[in-house]
Formats: structure tokens, C-alpha cells, sequence
């Protein structure tokens, strides 16, 4: 990865982004729209980090990052607020990621967005447009890759976004855009914690 320009990234496309560059921060911006449809409720969406090890679980409840558990005991990962209606211009939720402080069994960040009351207020991923998420570089503000999701979504309420996995002690970016239709309590489980 070059300080050359924004690198616009595809479903299924990794990308470098420590090896030989030395970065050490960065910030994984999300956004998206949700004003087309209005059925009386907020349009809230969520983003979560599940901090996973060599086995893709996630160890205990500390290394899952979301509204109510914002920072990761070691500062390595720091989501930065819950937008609650989906109206902000530009990005919606951030979370800033430093990898200096990662503790050494972190072998995968998984980031996911999820339909916060789903099921009772009736939405899912058909109704939201232009989803993106992009990187910056954390210590320069410099905007490093960008993806865009697409619109091929209907009746899903998670989506796995995108992940950020350690490769021969570097750290690349994996573009996924893959919907899960059971919410966060699915992540959840999928990755080794109980639902309560």
C-alpha cells in the first residue's frame, strides 16, 4: 500500500496495510443511509469487533468490542460512539485500532454491523444504501482503502463487514460483505461467546 492514493477494493479483495509501511494506528470508518424507507422507527445500526485467536473464537467477553463495551482492557481497539438513527452525514461509527497495543493472541478482528431491534421494528440490510467501510491511516488521517459494500442485500440483520487478520506478523485487510440473517446474537455465538 502506497501513500499514492485511496485504493478502492472489491468483495473478496486483501490488502496489505502494515507490511513495509509501518503503520501502527488505524481508524475503520463506517456509514451508510437508511432514509429511503420510514416505518416509524429509528434506523440503528451497530458496529461490533470480535478480537478472535488462532481458533476464530472469541476468548471472553473483554475481547468483544460494541455500545456497551467500547474499549479493549489494552487500548488496542477503541469503537468511539453509538450513532443511534443512521442520519449523520458521512461516517456513521468509528473504531480507532492500534496495533502496537495488540495483545499477542489477537489473530483476527472481525468487524460486523447489526440491525439494532431488528425483528420488532421490522428492517434489515434491504433497506439501507451506499454501506461503506474505509481506513485511515490513525496517526495521519490519510484515507488508505475504501469499500464499498453494494446494494445485493434483502432480508439480513448482520452483516460480517470485513476483517483485519495477522499474516506472517503483518496485517492485512479482507474485504467480506457477507449477511448473516441472525443478527448480533448469531456473531455471538459464532465466535464462541453465550447470548444473554
Amino acid at each position: 500500500m502506497t501513500g499514492a492514493g485511496v485504493e478502492l477494493i472489491k468483495r473478496g479483495q486483501r490488502v496489505e496495510l502494515t507490511k513495509g509501511t509501518g503503520l501502527q494506528r488505524i481508524n475503520v470508518a463506517l456509514g451508510w443511509d437508511t432514509n429511503r424507507y420510514d416505518n416509524g422507527y429509528d434506523f440503528d445500526l451497530d458496529v461490533s469487533v470480535f478480537m478472535v485467536n488462532d481458533k476464530d473464537q472469541t476468548r471472553d467477553e473483554g475481547d468483544f468490542i460494541f455500545y456497551n463495551n467500547l474499549e479493549h482492557a489494552t487500548g488496542a481497539v477503541i469503537h468511539t460512539g453509538d450513532e443511534l438513527t443512521g442520519s449523520a452525514e458521512g461516517d456513521d461509527e468509528t473504531i480507532k485500532v492500534d496495533f502496537t497495543k495488540m495483545p499477542k493472541y489477537i489473530e483476527k478482528l472481525a468487524f460486523v454491523v447489526t440491525i439494532y431491534d431488528a425483528e420488532h421494528r421490522k428492517q434489515n440490510f434491504g433497506m439501507v444504501d451506499n454501506a461503506y467501510v474505509r481506513v485511515d491511516n490513525g496517526d495521519t488521517g490519510e484515507q488508505l482503502l475504501k469499500f464499498d459494500l453494494g446494494e445485493d442485500f434483502g432480508i439480513e440483520t448482520g452483516l460480517l463487514v470485513c476483517e483485519i487478520y495477522k499474516h506472517e506478523n503483518n496485517w492485512k485487510f479482507n474485504a467480506k460483505g457477507v449477511g448473516y440473517a441472525n443478527g448480533l446474537g448469531g456473531f455471538v455465538r459464532d465466535f464462541g461467546l453465550q447470548v444473554k
